[in-house]
């Protein structure tokens, strides 16, 4: 019975010894020797048939050895990563990262880390979160490093190869993601961009109209909404005319249908199962797992489908992703067609809610900075005159520019998990001094960034747009290289102008044309406490009273 237990430690060691070096990503081939191997022992070392008994202690020894040997040596000096600090748990198993995430709070969390270790933290096994500004061009830029594994797990629908070559978000061949790109980079050129700010326009105007209605025909004159959800439906809206030139009216009707309320639902799993994207095949496989991402999947197959089928008299975003079709008849449509339609509908309606979203928030919390920036939106469109917002003006206004900046600092709409990793078979790669191994993921935090003292200060944790405007104050910093809401690189967000367009220009008519207080009872700080971190930032409510503004005060 000793030599039967000894071989058992020994086939355990050598499954780690084939895992760590060989790294299976498919369940399956992680599932098979743990199995197969005490199985098959049991049933030569003793009786035919085994005993339960003998079985039992057979599985048991096994595992137990196995554990035990990923656990000393992911802690042991003999790791690739053991020279950087961390907690040890992080170092164990990413299963307690994703139960940081399932919380919601892995930026808070990733921030805390750095705090405690440092600017290179060991957030995983085999993960490090860099918050230094100087590695942001050496992993994410143009000779960085690929995307990561973690956004393998970032899987809306089937994770096999020809559906993932055409995922722009989550491809890691740089050739492959350049051709992927090139169609978005068209959509938001100057001359489409100008043809969205004329749909923006419509689409404001009738949430702005819905508004006065609202607060015309209630008893007190005031509207009591959650601005919260109106702007998600506002943005929403905007995404459906300007992506597949269908009109979703969630501002006009409300979501019956349930599609904004599936989305942030569908956000959530594949915002814990990222850090273990090994589960994400077997979830897709699964008919009753994840059904709010099976839901949200098939609405957006359905969107892209229906688009393709009609001829849209603008050029919406979808009309330069068929013209990139035709150009390459080998390419099948169905996937690209579906990941272009997820990514639009993610990408461009709920961060950009979330933004609009932060802004109105910290202007509440922050009465100068409304007051300023009233004050400049008069000096440019009279309000008195009820002059209009003219959206082309408003990129040259100072402050308001400071307030949107200063928003998507503090709560930048990924917060956390750009992640890169070296190339399979590249044997690692340096990245400036640093030597990053093979097997490692990196991730660059945006949230953690933001708060550095070392990059902006003061008032580091406060909402102070001032900072974007002060000049000639040796007291003030203002590091633009670590300023990266949209991310950086050929992998950054492709949409960054519209999305700047929309922020600037709702913003603009909310300040200016409503009064927004916060709804009684309703403690403000709650809402920023609340923001949860689902590889996008994800919101709660947000109660306010809205009010005709009644003079320019």
């Amino acid at each position: 019975m000793i030599y039967a237990i000894w071989l058992d430690i020994l086939l355990a060691l050598a499954t780690h010894f084939w895992l760590r070096n060989y790294r299976p990503k498919s369940l399956l081939l992680l599932i098979a020797p743990i199995l197969t191997i005490p199985g098959f022992l049991a049933y030569h070392l003793h009786s035919d048939p085994p005993s339960r008994h003998a079985t039992f202690q057979i599985y048991a020894v096994f595992l137990g050895a196995l554990l035990s040997s990923i656990i000393v040596y992911r802690v042991s000096p003999l790791h690739p990563l053991a020279k950087y600090p961390g907690p040890t748990l992080c170092k164990i198993s990413k299963l307690w990262t994703m139960f940081i995430a399932y919380r919601g709070g892995l930026h808070l969390y990733h921030q805390a880390l750095h705090v405690e270790y440092g600017p290179i933290v060991r957030v995983g096994p085999n993960e490090l979160s860099i918050a230094d500004k100087s590695f942001i061009p050496l992993i994410l830029g143009s000779s960085g490093l690929p995307k990561g594994p973690l956004w393998e797990g970032r899987s809306f629908s089937s994770t096999n190869e020809k559906v993932n070559n055409t995922k722009l978000l989550s491809v890691k061949d740089p050739q492959r993601h350049a051709q992927l790109r090139k169609p978005w980079d068209q959509a938001f050129k100057a001359t489409p961009l100008h043809s969205y700010g004329e749909i923006l326009v419509e689409e404001v105007g009738k949430f702005t109209n819905l508004l006065e209605e609202k607060y015309r025909t209630s008893e007190d004159g005031k509207a009591h909404v959650d601005i919260a959800r109106w702007i998600s439906y506002l943005s929403f809206d905007f995404m459906g005319y300007m992506a597949f030139g269908t009109e979703f009216n969630l501002v006009r009707n409300g979501d019956k249908d349930g599609v904004f309320e599936n989305l942030e639902s569908a956000i959530f799993w594949p915002s814990v199962l990222q850090h273990i994207p090994w589960v994400t095949p077997m979830m897709h496989a699964v008919p009753f797992a994840g059904t709010s991402i099976k839901k949200f999947a098939a609405f957006a197959m359905t969107q892209a489908k229906i688009r393709c089928g009609k001829n849209a008299q603008k050029r919406d975003l979808f009309h330069f992703m068929l013209d990139a079709l035709e150009s390459d008849p080998k390419k099948d449509p169905l996937p690209f067609i579906f990941n272009t339609s997820v990514t639009a509908i993610v990408a461009g309606s709920d961060t950009t809610a979330t933004a609009l979203c932060t802004i109105v928030y910290y202007l509440m919390r922050y009465p100068a900075s409304l007051a300023r920036l009233r004050r400049e939106l008069d000096e440019a469109f009279s309000f008195e005159d009820c002059a209009p917002v003219n959206i082309s003006q408003l990129a040259e206004l100072e402050f308001l520019n400071a307030v949107a900046n200063e928003a998507l600092r503090l709560q930048p709409p990924l917060p956390n998990s750009l992640q890169r990793a070296p190339p399979e078979g590249s044997e690692g790669k340096m990245c400036g001094t640093t030597y990053i191994p093979e097997g490692t993921a990196v991730i660059i935090p945006p949230y953690t960034l933001h708060r550095d003292p070392e990059y902006f200060s003061p008032r580091s944790e406060e909402f102070w747009p001032e900072r974007w405007i002060v000049k000639d104050d040796p007291t003030v910093v203002l590091d633009l290289d670590a300023f990266i809401p949209f991310s950086y690189g050929p992998a950054n967000c492709a949409g960054k102008p519209l999305a700047m367009q929309e922020l600037r220009y709702i913003t603009a008519v909310l300040v200016r044309q409503f009064d927004i207080v916060p709804e009684t009872g309703f403690d403000l700080e709650t809402w920023e406490e609340g923001l949860k971190d689902r590889f996008l930032l994800a919101k709660g409510p947000l109660p306010v009273v809205i009010s005709p503004r009644q003079s320019a005060r």
